[in-house]
């Protein structure tokens, strides 16, 4: 799997989110990026649904708390990153 990025879908965000959305997705690429690899390097055997929420609060942590507040990623995709994590084809 190559490294996860984030990519925001322009119908659902407001004008100013549209206005921001390169920044907003290098930041919350970013985020997610350091997660993945901070869980990756912890992980020790947990079921794919731990794994997939360990991603999603490491990548909460990684954010400003307004930012973090609003992010509501797509799960599927999440626990895609999560299962490549399990699976070890994230180094």
């Amino acid at each position: 799997m190559s490294e996860p990025h984030v990519t925001l879908d322009p119908g659902g965000l407001d004008p100013v989110q549209r206005k921001l959305r390169g920044p907003l997705e290098d930041q919350l690429t970013s985020a997610l990026q350091a997660a993945t690899e901070r869980v990756r390097a912890s992980y020790a055997g947990e079921p794919v649904e731990e794994v997939c929420r360990r991603l999603l609060d490491e990548t909460r942590v990684g954010l400003h708390p307004d930012i973090a507040a609003g992010f509501q990623p797509d799960m599927e995709e999440f626990c895609r990153v999560a299962v490549a994590i399990v699976r070890g084809e994230i180094a």
